[in-house]
This record gives structure tokens, sequence and C-alpha cells, in this order.
């Protein structure tokens, strides 16, 4: 049995233990989509979104690309964004970055990469305006650590600057938008950004996240 057939065969257990264990699972997933996040996360294999928080398939929305960023330019992830705020009326939307991503590390380094050099230059501009917080730990892994916590509050702070939140927030819909980080050695999440439900709470939300990322040892 080959690699691909593998799967196949896996999916198929899968959805017979599912049948056994809620014979209506399936029949509520083609009823509606009514989820009430979404999660803006990193391309990662290792960080399944819905499993880590306890989820079931159709319980969350996921968007995900390399070091979980967000830019007014990707109109993959505001077309995301913009539907499960819209359409789906989500009230949580989640950025979740992870230690030890291959990515910030990769952004961290520099070098050259290829093509994704240009998507990881998001990444860059965040330590490069955060340099002194990086710089001030001795140890490479714990800089790519740090970088990744900046890097959720930056990307965290751009979901708030959209267009499609603002929109939302100000025809009185409530949505919030929170940041966190995911640690692959304990399978723990750890917030960064306090919730966000308004363009008054994002400064201080900021300013609250670097004063704490500052005094974190990250031991």
């Amino acid at each position: 049995m080959n690699e691909i057939d593998t799967l196949f065969r896996n999916n198929r257990e899968w959805s017979e233990r599912r049948r056994r264990e809620d014979p209506e699972f399936f029949a509520r997933l083609i009823a509606q989509q009514r989820p009430a996040y979404l999660w803006i996360g990193c391309s990662d294999s290792r960080v399944p979104a819905n499993e880590i928080v306890g989820l079931l398939p159709g319980e969350m929305f996921v968007h995900r690309n390399v070091a979980n960023v967000v830019v007014q330019t990707d109109l993959n992830c505001l077309s995301v964004l913009q539907y499960a705020i819209d359409v789906l009326q989500v009230r949580h939307v989640i950025v979740c970055g992870h230690y030890g991503c291959g990515g910030v590390a990769a952004a961290l380094r520099g070098g050259r990469l290829g093509l994704i050099e240009n998507w990881l230059r998001h990444v860059q501009h965040v330590a490069l305006e955060h340099r002194e917080l990086i710089d001030a730990l001795d140890d490479e892994d714990k800089r790519s650590d740090r970088l990744c916590e900046l890097n959720v509050l930056a990307q965290t702070a751009n979901v708030c600057r959209t267009t499609v939140l603002q929109d939302a927030w100000a025809r009185g819909q409530e949505v919030a938008v929170h940041g966190c980080v995911y640690r692959l050695a304990d399978g723990i999440l750890k917030r960064i950004a306090w919730r966000v439900r308004q363009p008054r709470d994002l400064e201080p939300a900021l300013a609250a996240a670097l004063g704490r990322i500052a005094a974190s040892s990250l031991t």
C-alpha cells in the first residue's frame, strides 16, 4: 500500500468510527456551518487548529499560511476574514503562532531562501521594529521564540486594522480579536494579546502585551 492509499484507508476508518460514535455527526455538518471562531495560524503540520483546542469539524473556520502573517495585500486571507465575519458571523478571531516556527527562524536568520523570502519580509519588518527586545536574549532559539510572540502581536494588530474589522465594529457587530502562541513542547496555548473588541482597545492592548513580552525571560 502506498502513502496515498494509506490516507484513503485512514479516511474510511475515520468516517466509520465517527458514524459509530455519533450517527448524526455528518448530517449536522451538512445542515449548516456556524462556527464561533476564525483561526489564523501557521501552516506547520504540528499545529492542528481544531484538535489543540478540543473542537470538532465545523466548529472553527481556519486560515493558515507560513508564519501566520496578515497583510492588507493578501486577498486570500482578507477574503477568509471577510467571509468569517460578514457571512458566518464569527464572534472571535484568533491569531496563533507557535514556538519553534521555521518561518520565523528563517526570517530572523536571513539569507537566500528563494521565493519565500518575499513573504518572510513581513516578519523581518517586525524583527527590525523590535530589535532591542530580540537582541536582549543571548540564545538563538529564545530570540526566535520572542520574534514568534512579537509577530503574533503585529499580526493581531493587522487584523484589527483591516477594513473588515473596522466596518464590523462600526456597525456594532460583536467580534473580538485575540493573539496567542502554541508551545510544541507541551501543547499549551499562551495568550499574547488580550481580546480587542473595539478600535479603542487596540493601543492599550498592544502596550500591555509588549510590556509582558519585555518582562518575559522565555525560560
